[in-house]
């Protein structure tokens, strides 16, 4: 199934997604309160059980909400650098033995409908179309065999990055955190929707309506479930708590000549299974 939130006559719910129509859970689970991680740690069980009262509502058509952030405000937005093999290439990097881990910030995310800011520092603003993964489910030191137990779900990601700022230094946070450069959404498809660990799924961008990346899940270096189990041995993994699994070949900085997002132009990434991810680039005031 797919899960938004969204915003209705001013007021934040988290709703179900289904033939262009949104149905609010809120009805069913009082106790959500528009909180999508609230859903979520209720788990899959309490989820399906509501679907029964659902049928019952008339749902509200999907262009007279506003989609918002699937997840508010994530308490860890992690993201996975070089996990396909052509993208590695293309920059030039040595394939990596580990999972590649930074870390994104609140102020570099914005909801399905936010604009992209080409800031005033920089013109090399790059797209990155990624799988994002949901966490459902509290992760401590979780066997790879066990990972994808702890996945309540995928939504779309672009990991607009400033190539200039990311290779100044060895470290990428700063090119990977420029505000208002990292929209995800617009909806949460719970993972039974999908291949066991999201795999064969096609991850594609288009700007301004031209193909720019077309890979598939099915290449990851590392598995959705190795990610989870590394980064599991490092910190706790929280219900809401998401990850960001890579780019494919394709990008921006490795084309000849290079291709950077400008204002006016428009972005969408296409997961395959999940609704399109577009946003509207503008220049910084």
């Amino acid at each position: 199934m797919l899960l938004v939130r969204y915003e209705h006559q001013g007021k934040a719910s988290v709703g179900l997604l289904r033939d262009g129509l949104v149905f609010t859970l809120e009805d069913e689970i009082p106790e959500i309160g528009g909180d999508m991680v609230a859903l979520i740690k209720k788990g899959k069980p309490v989820l399906d059980k509501s679907l029964d009262g659902i049928g019952t509502q008339q749902g509200i058509p999907v262009g007279d909400v506003r989609l918002l952030s699937p997840i508010a405000r994530p308490g860890k937005f992690i993201c996975m650098g070089l996990n396909y093999l052509e993208h590695v290439k293309e920059g030039g990097r040595e394939i990596p033995a580990f999972p590649t881990l930074f870390l994104r910030v609140q102020t570099s995310l914005l909801p399905p409908d936010g604009e992209i800011v080409v800031p005033k520092v920089s013109d090399r603003l790059d797209f990155e179309a990624e799988l994002l993964v949901i966490i459902g489910k509290t992760a401590h030191n979780v066997s790879e065999k066990d990972a994808l137990d702890h996945v309540f779900g995928y939504t779309a990601f672009n990991d607009g990055s400033l190539r200039d700022y990311q290779r100044q230094t060895t470290q990428w946070t700063a090119g990977k955190n420029f505000d208002a450069t990292g929209p995800f959404g617009p909806a949460i498809a719970t993972a039974d929707e999908f291949p066991p660990g999201a795999v064969g799924l096609s991850v594609r961008s288009r700007l301004n309506g031209q193909i720019m990346q077309d890979g598939n899940t099915r290449d990851l270096m590392f598995s959705i479930a190795s990610i989870i189990s590394y980064a599991s041995e490092i910190m706790t993994l929280e219900p809401g708590d998401v990850i960001a699994t890579g780019t494919p070949s394709g990008v921006g900085f490795a084309r000849t000549p290079p291709v950077f997002m400008k204002a006016g132009d428009v972005i969408e990434i296409e997961i395959e299974g999940l609704p399109t991810l577009t946003n509207r680039v503008v220049a910084a005031a």
